[in-house]
């Protein structure tokens, strides 16, 4: 499988994360003014927040996973600002993966401060690439930050796809925790339901 092929297909993942999370905050912030968005989103959020933790997990793993194929198997040497972002990916996916694991949300909000750091190094990077913020003198002039190795659909590139996973990453683990808090007051209405 070429380079090509596969930053097609992580490219399809970006635009399934950016559609996902889309969508996620149009529930959110439509189910405030709109009962059918509000039911809509509730039963999005029933059908997902049992396996909003792993997904994340995976997210994280496959956003490495696509990091490391770009450096180690494509030759793309990573910039200043891909290492940041990778800093602040990697971690999640152990991070994450055991949390999945042993079924622990109370990890959710760790996650959620890593990735919701690693948004704004994207973003930037983003900003460096498209030549909208000047690239810092700290960045290697033999590695640009601003060198645009991958560009899909006519803007979706690594830092691109890096915001989207962090983005996706942060929606579920917000997910993951508000269904971690209500399910105990879930068993308290239906033990009430039940007279116990």
């Amino acid at each position: 499988m070429g380079t090509d092929t596969v930053s097609l297909f992580l490219a399809l993942l970006a635009i399934a994360a950016e559609l996902a999370t889309l969508a996620a905050l149009v529930l959110a912030v439509g189910g405030r003014v709109s009962p059918k968005l509000r039911a809509l989103g509730h039963r999005a959020f029933e059908a997902v927040g049992p396996m909003a933790l792993p997904l994340a997990a995976v997210v994280a793993a496959v956003a490495m996973a696509g990091s490391l194929y770009y450096s180690e198997v494509a030759h793309f040497p990573p910039c200043q600002l891909c290492w940041y972002q990778r800093i602040a990916m990697y971690p999640l996916v152990p991070l994450l993966g055991i949390a999945a694991f042993r079924r622990d949300t109370g990890v959710a909000l760790y996650g959620t401060v890593i990735a919701a750091l690693g948004a704004p190094i994207s973003t930037y990077h983003i900003l460096v690439e498209r030549g909208i913020v000047e690239e810092s003198s700290s960045c290697d002039p033999n590695n640009p930050c601003s060198l645009i190795w991958v560009k899909k659909f006519g803007y979706l590139t690594i830092p691109t796809m890096a915001l989207s996973g962090f983005l996706l990453i942060v929606t579920l683990l917000v997910v993951a925790r508000t269904a971690a808090r209500l399910e105990p007051s879930d068993h308290l209405s239906r033990s009430e339901a039940h007279g116990h």
